[in-house]
């Protein structure tokens, strides 16, 4: 019976594995590329080979024809039992970072029931080879527990990588303004100036600002463009600047006099930032002072005074015989 069970484990584990390993290549799939069927029909058609749909879809790679589309069913079927409340924040919160590896909100729910479930298994599979003494209870407990630390590890990477993208952005904006005044100074228009700074440099905001470019080039209004970038990127400072922007162009300020007032503001701003951080940086060194320096240099210290107590008349004193 045990060996039985051992095996169901085993075919569990291999199965959530499995599983994981499909996700892994659907989140790595660039999400940008052109349909691998079409890609496909334009290839026959430039050899000028007359082949029928089956021999076209069978000369895709297996990843393309099974284990997509696997993935993508199984994303929809979680994506059934998930409110749709939560997936349009999960879509949300994707865009806050950056849209990572192309991922979907689906996709992404997916892989937090599939990695609790690796925890949850893989913690099984121990509990039955070992531990045999443990009790059922404290055996579910732990399980339980793993389980929902896998359900919320990719939440948490997924809130690390949001501010990580955040605190790049906060700290480019300033160069960024800087550069868009020189831009818009030198005689450029302000989408001229916004595809310089995404020519110049490569990070995420020079990538917010190309998307915003795209999509004006696509027929957007650039108010609504601006706006957008603001939503995908979150932060206070560059919905302040958009609206700035909006504002200038709509009563007919000078745009790099305003560019100039942002600069100047986001530098203030940055600077704040510092001194506050500086400002924390006693506290936080409260915790690892009294737990971890403090104890150490009283060991240190008393130590050799109570090895002298020990040796002297007075330990008959204080311990007696």
């Amino acid at each position: 019976m045990e060996g039985m069970l051992l095996w169901i484990i085993v075919g569990l584990v291999v199965f959530v594995l499995f599983g994981a390993l499909i996700l892994v290549l659907v989140g790595l799939r660039d999400a940008g590329r052109e349909d691998p069927l079409q890609r496909r029909l334009t290839e026959f058609a430039a050899r000028g080979e007359i082949a029928t749909l089956e021999e076209i879809e069978l000369s895709q790679p297996f990843s393309e024809r099974v284990l997509i589309p696997l993935a993508r069913r199984f994303g929809d079927f979680v994506a059934r039992f998930t409110p749709q409340n939560a997936l349009q924040n999960t879509a949300r919160r994707l865009e806050l970072a950056g849209n990572p590896r192309g991922l979907d909100p689906t996709v992404f729910w997916a892989s937090r029931f599939l990695l609790a479930f690796l925890m949850g298994g893989l913690f099984l599979f121990l509990f039955s080879v070992g531990l045999r003494d443990w009790s059922w209870v404290w055996k579910f407990i732990v399980i339980l527990v793993f389980m929902v630390i896998g359900f919320y590890i990719p939440e948490m990477l997924l809130t690390s990588r949001i501010s990580r993208r955040q605190k790049e952005i906060r700290k480019a904006m300033p160069d960024a303004l800087d550069l868009l005044t020189i831009c818009v100074e030198a005689g450029l228009g302000f989408d001229g100036a916004m595809a310089k700074v995404a020519e110049k440099w490569d990070n995420e905001l020079s990538l917010a600002f190309a998307r915003a470019l795209k999509e004006i080039q696509l027929g957007k209004l650039r108010r609504e463009a601006l706006r957008d970038m603001a939503d995908r990127i979150g932060i206070p400072e560059m919905t302040s600047f958009v609206a700035a922007v909006i504002q200038s162009e709509q009563l007919g300020v000078s745009m790099a006099k305003v560019l100039r007032i942002q600069s100047d503001q986001m530098r203030i701003r940055r600077r704040q930032r510092a001194e506050e951080e500086a400002h924390k940086a006693p506290i936080k060194m409260l915790i690892p002072l009294a737990l971890l320096i403090f104890p150490s240099i009283c060991i240190v210290l008393m130590t050799p005074a109570f090895i002298m107590l020990m040796q002297s008349a007075l330990r008959n004193l204080l311990f007696g015989d």
